[in-house]
């Protein structure tokens, strides 16, 4: 692939003018939104999408190429799914690395030495405007102390440490289909089959889609 090719093949910021807005509905976390988009030809078409925070997500993976997964209940589907550890960036102005690292510990009571980017998603981008980063994380260990108090769903949590292939072969095989599960075992199996993992970009890397302070 030539150069010009690669700079092509890129997702590109971009806003079209809204002729008006409004939400209709406001939670705690998210809301939703109407907006009435001026298309290329002058013309208005009403879009409504949920406003989202973000979420980050961690693929952690011991040294016996496992990776930590959980169990839990997810009631707009009507399913328990194998996810992996995951939350909301709702924390005003808070990093996504240590929302992630938090994210880690509470869910999985783990802790890890070595984190990288590994890929940036819109979750559903025709429906919300989540943004989500899921890390990397390697040279895991027990954390300190207590555990973190489970509510809701989360006192119902199934946890385990999966191969990476297992995973992979239930995603293809279709048992499996969180998406930061999807995503992220698929990204890794290709980061592996390309330049490797240490190649992956650094934890701090830029988030175009949700800006953070260092």
């Amino acid at each position: 692939m030539s150069d010009q090719q690669r700079d092509l093949l890129a997702d590109t910021p971009e806003r079209w003018p809204v002729a008006g807005t409004s939400t209709p509905w406001a939670g705690g976390k998210t809301s939703v939104r109407s907006d009435d988009v001026v298309m290329p030809d002058g013309s208005t078409a009403r879009r409504d999408y949920q406003v989202h925070p973000g979420s980050v997500a961690v693929l952690a993976l011991d040294d016996q190429d496992r990776v930590v997964v959980i169990e839990q209940y997810r009631h707009p589907v009507r399913h328990k799914l194998w996810e992996i550890p995951a939350g909301l960036l709702d924390v005003p102005g808070e990093n996504p690395l240590t929302a992630a690292q938090r994210e880690l510990y509470e869910e999985a009571h783990v802790k890890a030495e070595d984190w990288r980017v590994l890929i940036d998603l819109f979750t559903s981008p025709g429906g919300t405007d989540e943004a989500a980063r899921i890390f990397l994380a390697r040279g895991l260990s027990e954390a300190d102390g207590q555990r973190f108090a489970v509510e809701h769903e989360e006192a119902d949590m199934r946890l385990a440490r999966v191969p990476v292939e297992e995973l992979v072969r239930g995603v293809l095989a279709g048992r499996l289909s969180n998406p930061y599960v999807v995503s992220g075992s698929l990204a890794v199996q290709a980061a592996r089959a390309g330049d490797g993992l240490d190649a992956l970009r650094p934890a701090d890397a830029p988030w175009p889609a949700r800006p953070f302070e260092p």
